[in-house]
């Protein structure tokens, strides 16, 4: 496989001139997000901001149509960034955003923030030991899905997702789908010889049940597409393959379920695993 297509430049440039006045003046803030749109990440919503924020995201420029309502959300769901979001967010009439981003988020709220580089993923995803094992999609097609993957690896502190294949894991859709946790783990595409180190569990309907398995830390986790399942390529390299378990005549899972099955079975033998805090409803 080629390799994955350079990218825009990390670091978008914006002058602290206007990263300042954005902050007071909206149509400076439009110009920002105008002069950054092409080379940043859409953070689509209060939730993606949010989760951007707690994660340390570089977030240029926030901007949305109702700044009480968005604040009072922070006060109710995430006061821990309530501050960072007051000083970010900038009010713009609603045709604006809608300008800037033609479907809105219902809760009024859209931001840009800088995309990690390549080079510092690729760096977390091959530091060695790892406490926590790397989620690899093999070809996936469906966008959505793909950022439900990196939701759940998130939630679970994988070490990163991995994709194979043409599917951009950065893509406006899957950043939406993963609401914002993109930036709680490394995420990249490589090809399919290039994956990170470790022993490679690969799921497969002919492998041996998953319950009996234990999967270590260092574990690289293969899932093969929604359609076509592993590639032959990448199963020949597998050195364990495992299978979920399934009701007879039952054909399979979806994706994502099959992610969040293996990362629980995972979860439930280390004691490195998830901590204990439940989310507030609505997260």
């Amino acid at each position: 496989m080629n390799e994955p297509p350079a990218r825009p430049p990390a670091e978008p440039v914006c002058s602290p001139t206007a990263a300042v006045s954005s902050r007071t003046d909206p149509e400076a803030a439009v110009r920002v997000w105008r002069g950054l749109a092409g080379t940043s990440v859409l953070l689509d919503g209060f939730h993606a901001l949010k989760h951007a924020l707690r994660f340390a995201a570089r977030v240029p420029v926030a901007l949305t149509a109702d700044r009480r309502a968005a604040l009072a959300l922070a006060d109710e769901l995430a006061p821990d960034v309530r501050d960072a979001l007051d000083a970010l967010l900038v009010e713009v009439s609603d045709a604006r955003l809608r300008d800037l981003v033609p479907r809105p988020h219902p809760t009024s709220v859209a931001a840009l923030a800088v995309r990690p580089s390549r080079e510092a993923n690729l760096r977390a995803l091959a530091r060695t030991p790892r406490s926590a094992p790397v989620v690899v999609l093999d070809d996936p097609r469906n966008l959505g899905n793909a950022g439900a993957v990196i939701r759940l690896a998130a939630g679970f502190g994988a070490t990163g997702v991995v994709t194979t294949g043409t599917l951009d894991p950065w893509h406006p859709t899957v950043v939406r789908g993963g609401a914002g946790l993109h930036f709680a783990t490394a995420v990249e595409r490589t090809a399919a010889g290039e994956l990170p180190s470790g022993p490679l569990f690969a799921l497969d309907p002919e492998g041996e049940d998953i319950r009996g398995v234990a999967l270590p830390d260092d574990a690289v986790l293969a899932f093969g597409s929604e359609r076509s399942g592993l590639s032959a390529g990448l199963r020949s390299r597998a050195d364990h393959l495992v299978s979920l378990p399934m009701r007879p005549q039952v054909s399979s899972y979806n994706l994502a379920t099959s992610v969040a099955m293996t990362l629980f079975h995972w979860s439930t033998a280390t004691s490195t695993a998830v901590g204990t805090v439940t989310p507030p409803a609505g997260d």
